[in-house]
Formats: structure tokens, C-alpha cells, sequence
């Protein structure tokens, strides 16, 4: 009996070490959920699934194991929602909701004996954050539209800066500014050389551009 509490004990381990590894990448980013978080849902998820097992065995067939295992799979979504946060124009978090999703069911694996299939999942997991940012930062780049924006604003001071801070939300890079002498003493001609992100449409923009106090006329060419 002491040896089979053991065997068990060190099924939670290993979800705990596993989890951990995934959470460790997500906390060198800063990331809602890091180390701790993913560490925690594993491990539960894993004691989870032992005690289906356990309780399978002890009551029979009446006890369905993978009853509790789909309540985990479902219920996680209500903690990976709470890493997925609005910014701007986009969503933030999809990644880390997504890896919490695939931590739990690293840790249901192991609670029912997968150690190999645990192991080769969290190695593919951990390459899949790691490496594959980079790709994704690459072909967004890649896909990047280098627009001109010419704009045309009050002549006040810090007039320039809330114009680059809007477009700094819908993370807009901005490469190039160039500004005209005062036309009439009252307005100024902004021409703005930029990236605009690949799923960012220009009305989008020029509506935003256009909210802020003292533009006149925003055109994107």
C-alpha cells in the first residue's frame, strides 16, 4: 500500500515539475499566469485524475474516471479567461489561456499513467513558446503594411505626442515623422511614415487618429 501511495505521490511530482517548466517561459514574460499558476492547475488536474481512477476502482463502472477529467477540460476555460485582456484594437493572453488549457491536460495524463505522452507534449509545448514567438513576430512583420499618414492638427503644444501615443495603442510603429511650418498660425501638416500591423484596417486608424482632440483631418495613403 505504501508503495503504491508513492507511485502516486510521484505521478504529482512529475505534473508539478512539468506544469512548472511551461510556467517558468510564460513568467520570464511577465505573462497573468506564470510559474505558480501553471504548477498549481497541473497538479490539480493531475490529483484529479487519480482520484476518477481511484474512485473507478473502489465503486465500479458506476464511477465513470472520465466524468471529473471533462469537468477539468471545461472548467479551465473559466481561469484561461481571466489571462485574455483588451488592449487597444487587439486581445492579449490567447497564449497563455491556451497553454493553462494544455497544462491541464498534460496533468490529467499523467494522473492516468501517459508519462511519456506528458513528457513529449510539454517538450513540444515549451518548444512551441519558446521559438515559435519569434516566427510568428517574423511573419507579422513580414505582413506589415508601411503606410503614409498625413494629418492635419491645432498648432498647441503636445498636439504631437497624444497623435503618436494613438497610434502607439493599435501598436502602430511609427518609422518616420516629418512637420510642416504653421499654415494659416493656427494648424500644422503631420506626415507620418509607419508599420501598420497586417490585421489592422486603415478606417480603424484614421477613426482613432481622428478622435483626438484637435485633429482636424487624418488621410492614409
Amino acid at each position: 500500500m505504501l508503495e503504491y501511495q508513492l507511485f502516486m505521490g510521484l505521478r504529482v511530482l512529475l505534473a508539478a515539475i512539468l506544469g512548472g517548466l511551461i510556467g517558468l517561459e510564460r513568467e520570464s514574460l511577465n505573462k497573468a499566469a506564470g510559474f505558480r499558476t501553471h504548477t498549481l492547475v497541473c497538479l490539480g488536474s493531475c490529483l484529479i485524475m487519480i482520484t476518477s481512477i481511484e474512485m473507478n476502482a473502489t465503486y465500479g463502472t458506476g464511477a465513470d474516471p472520465a466524468r471529473l477529467a471533462a469537468q477539468v477540460v471545461s472548467g479551465i476555460g473559466f481561469l484561461g479567461a481571466g489571462t485574455i485582456l483588451h488592449s487597444g484594437f487587439g486581445i492579449k493572453g490567447l497564449t497563455t489561456a491556451a497553454s493553462l488549457w494544455v497544462v491541464a491536460a498534460i496533468g490529467l495524463a499523467i494522473g492516468a499513467g501517459q508519462y511519456i505522452t506528458a513528457i513529449f507534449t510539454t517538450v513540444i509545448v515549451f518548444i512551441i513558446l519558446v521559438y515559435f514567438g519569434g516566427l510568428e513576430e517574423y511573419v507579422k512583420t513580414k505582413q506589415k503594411k508601411l503606410k503614409k499618414i498625413e494629418i492635419l492638427i491645432a498648432d498647441r503644444p503636445g498636439q504631437l505626442g497624444r497623435v503618436t501615443s494613438a497610434l502607439g495603442e493599435m501598436e502602430i510603429h511609427i518609422r518616420k515623422v516629418e512637420m510642416s511650418d504653421p499654415l494659416d498660425n493656427l494648424t500644422i501638416k503631420l506626415n507620418i511614415i509607419c508599420n501598420i500591423p497586417y490585421n489592422t484596417k486603415l478606417s480603424n486608424v484614421k477613426e482613432r487618429i481622428e478622435r483626438e482632440e484637435g485633429v482636424y483631418d487624418a488621410h492614409i495613403c
